[in-house]
């Protein structure tokens, strides 16, 4: 997906003129609308331009015996499709492996490429989720976000510092009683019903 960088810095300026301001005349709304226009498609949605399998290329072999992984605390950012605000958290995965292993770094590089977007936060994990089953080959794997809502914490209830927790996962993890109980220990005992990967609601209402 390729964006338009000039016509979204217009964007940003023609909504900060619907808001009363003149980004010509206030010096500081001078250039405002590029910056915007750069940290919304070089970092908030970076990931939108991310080939996913691309991130696995590097990936080594490993026995078919090979253990449970398990990254925790990753930092990562959605933006919230309904307002555009931001949440902001941790990610942990955890995957067993089908013959390859990735690199610590494709994992983390997979969760931000899935994260960063225009996204809902129970999305983004079963994205991760899926991920590592389809491109990686992994037997089974979960993907935890604990992550702080701006559109729950800024408006309507107003929630200060609410967390929202979802776990989802993909492959045969829940076929494996034995890897069930890993992956409970390794998040904390919150495993005992994730939303399947490929389980999608047929309705949400914004948050």
């Amino acid at each position: 997906m390729q964006a338009d960088r000039v016509a979204v810095a217009r964007a940003v300026e023609a909504l900060l003129r619907a808001f009363g301001h003149d980004p010509e005349r206030e010096p500081h709304l001078r250039g405002t609308g590029a910056r915007v226009a750069d940290l919304w498609i070089d970092e908030l949605l970076a990931g939108e331009r991310v080939d996913l399998a691309g991130l696995f290329a590097g990936a080594m072999e490993c026995p078919p015996d090979a253990p449970l992984v398990v990254l925790e605390r990753l930092a990562t950012h959605v933006v919230c499709p309904h307002h555009l605000t931001v949440a902001q958290g941790f990610a942990s995965v955890a995957y067993l492996p089908g013959g390859r292993l990735a690199g610590l770094g494709a994992i983390a590089a997979l969760v931000d490429a899935c994260a960063h977007r225009l996204a809902l936060q129970e999305d983004v994990g079963r994205d991760v989720a899926r991920a590592l089953v389809e491109h990686l080959g992994a037997r089974g794997a979960a993907c935890r976000l604990e992550l702080r809502h701006g559109c729950l914490e800024l408006q309507g209830p107003k929630k200060r510092g609410a967390r929202v927790v979802t776990i989802a996962t993909a492959g045969g993890l829940d076929d494996d009683p034995l890897a069930r109980a890993l992956l409970a220990s390794a998040f904390g005992g919150e495993a005992a019903a994730p939303a399947r990967a490929r389980a999608r609601p047929k309705k949400r209402s914004p948050r």
